[in-house]
């Protein structure tokens, strides 16, 4: 069993509300400090929204009025009023996670066990103040290059620090995992979900990934000790189950595979 809360690795979303009622972003605000990569990112980001739309284009991936409101939130990101990381996501994972429903306890123990990536701050835990915002890990924005890329070398540092002696649950799509280079001893759990075709043959979920990773974060909140064998006795809301003989290790992380049918 961890000797520690587990360390929940989640990717942001895209959906974020608007608004916000908390203080502009300040140094020293959030739980992980990276003030200095934070505040190049800012300023590369609001004179990358000075340029033309096509430019704004590339760096976003939206066009219309899209582009528009993202053009807007972003310029004014330093600035405008913040809420909480939890709040401010919006998106199927966050949704399904419903973080208002936990009890006090397991609200404490999202905030010590949950961080979150992110393109503009790095990563971010549930309860720092961020503004409304638009931009991808995966983005490339001048003079950084690719933001994965760039975020690399701190994110690690923070994160193998941050992982000592916990269990890692690196719940992160590709784009935000190569974000940190983890290093080879460093255990890591990892789920993917799976439906059992008619012909009996395996396929992984695409459509509802990310609600299935919500109610798995619940459950890991619940249950913080949860090992991929303790799994075994749980059964996901959707109706998956612990197939240990499809899991496998790859490096030092454990792909837990659940399967429905």
């Amino acid at each position: 069993m961890p000797a520690k809360l587990p360390l929940i690795l989640l990717p942001p979303s895209e959906g974020k509300a608007d608004g916000g009622d908390g203080p502009r972003w300040s140094l020293g605000s959030m739980t992980i400090d990276l003030d200095r990569q934070r505040m190049a990112v800012l300023r590369a980001l609001k004179h990358a929204m000075a340029a033309d739309e096509a430019s704004r284009k590339k760096i976003l991936g939206v066009t219309g009025t899209a582009l528009a409101r993202a053009t807007e939130v972003n310029r004014t990101a330093a600035v405008a009023p913040t809420m909480p990381a939890i709040d401010r996501y919006t998106g199927v994972l966050y949704d399904t996670l419903d973080h208002v429903s936990l009890a006090t306890a397991e609200r404490r123990r999202l905030q010590a066990s949950v961080v979150i990536f992110s393109g503009l701050w790095g990563v971010v835990t549930p309860t720092d103040q961020i503004p409304d915002y638009k931009l991808k890990m995966g983005a490339s924005l001048a003079p950084m290059g690719k933001l994965s890329t760039w975020w690399r070398d701190a994110l690690t540092e923070r994160l193998v620090a941050l992982a000592d002696r916990r269990a890692v649950w690196n719940l992160l799509p590709h784009e935000h995992a190569a974000a940190w280079a983890p290093p080879p001893e460093l255990e890591q759990w990892t789920v993917r979900f799976l439906d059992r075709r008619a012909d009996g043959s395996l396929a992984a979920v695409s459509h509802d990934n990310k609600s299935l990773k919500g109610a798995l974060v619940r459950h890991l909140i619940a249950a913080p000790d949860t090992s991929p064998a303790d799994l075994a006795g749980w059964r996901h809301p959707a109706g998956y189950r612990y197939a240990p003989k499809a899991t496998e290790r790859r490096n030092g992380l454990t792909v837990v595979s659940m399967i429905r049918g």
